[in-house]
């Protein structure tokens, strides 16, 4: 079993058009820094600096380019014991190379003179020892791009860093977050700001977040909340998404929707997701930092 503490590394390579691009894009996404088409005597280099999961695509267009070439920068990785090096080999069917290749109107790397099956062909040829040695062989021949998603998360997903979520409240005056995923109203909860002692405090402050919890509707409101959200988080992993945006808002964003938001916080990290907290308002009631103490001078 390998040492979870080894660094990955992936060699992305395959035919042209077969999807090593859309690959790299995944894995991406999947937290791998991303470096497509390096001059080969790189590799070992960009290797050995790595300082996160890391995804190298190599293909024909690549300068020094050859299979043999690829093989030895992969039994050089092998030898490092920091890393966990990964072959990975994308393919497709002649004639579904020939359609991508008919859509896009774009020349084949290795045929630019000459017709696309020749150049299909001659990449098969210089590519097969890698497919052969290949520890994953991808054919995307008919593999729409949520089940390759689901494949290569499948194979890399354990490097994830999972669905980060942004948890957002806001003043409807000022207009909704652009890319919000979800939005939750707040403004027909009982409101702080007709309290003289509550107004100037935000969500942030207990009193506030009392005086709201004494609104008859507020629990069954976050409960509803929270029951959608359990319901949809996992879909949205299903899905392949890996950023999510939930916001709530109210008239002046800055004590409905701020307490609900932490309380939606709370819940979601203690139910394992990763969440960032941001109050779009906060400029009108953050609080300026103590100034340090001065000496008293004699």
């Amino acid at each position: 079993m390998a040492d979870p503490a080894q660094l990955p590394v992936v060699l992305v390579t395959g035919l042209s058009g077969a999807g090593k691009l859309s690959i790299l894009r995944l894995l991406e996404d999947l937290g791998f820094e991303t470096v497509d088409n390096p001059p080969l005597p790189a590799l070992e280099a960009l290797a050995a600096r790595a300082e996160q999961p890391l995804a190298i695509g190599v293909d024909a267009r690549s300068r020094g380019f050859s299979a043999e070439s690829v093989l030895n920068v992969l039994a050089w990785l092998r030898t490092r014991p920091r890393l966990k090096p990964t072959l990975l080999f994308a393919t497709a069917t002649d004639d579904v190379l020939l359609r991508r290749y008919s859509e896009t109107r774009r020349r084949h790397p290795l045929a630019q003179n000459a017709p696309v099956s020749e150049g299909i062909a001659l990449e098969r040829a210089l590519t097969a020892p890698l497919a052969e040695a290949a520890d994953w062989l991808v054919d995307t021949s008919a593999t729409p791009l949520p089940q390759l998603r689901a494949q290569i998360d499948s194979l890399f997903g354990t490097h994830a860093p999972g669905l980060a979520l942004t948890l957002m409240s806001f003043s409807y005056a000022h207009g909704l977050p652009p890319g919000a995923d979800l939005v939750f109203d707040a403004r027909f909860l009982k409101n702080p700001h007709y309290d003289p002692g509550l107004r100037p405090l935000s969500g942030l402050d207990a009193p506030v977040g009392n005086y709201i919890e004494q609104d008859p509707d507020f629990q069954t409101y976050l409960s509803k909340i929270k029951d959608l959200l359990d319901f949809l988080l996992p879909r949205f992993v299903q899905e392949g998404k890996k950023y999510a945006t939930i916001c709530v808002g109210c008239t002046g964003g800055q004590h409905r929707s701020v307490y609900m938001i932490e309380k939606l916080n709370t819940y979601l990290t203690q139910r394992g997701w990763r969440a960032g907290v941001t109050h779009r308002e906060a400029a009108k009631f953050a609080r300026p930092a103590a100034l340090p103490a001065q000496p008293v001078k004699e």
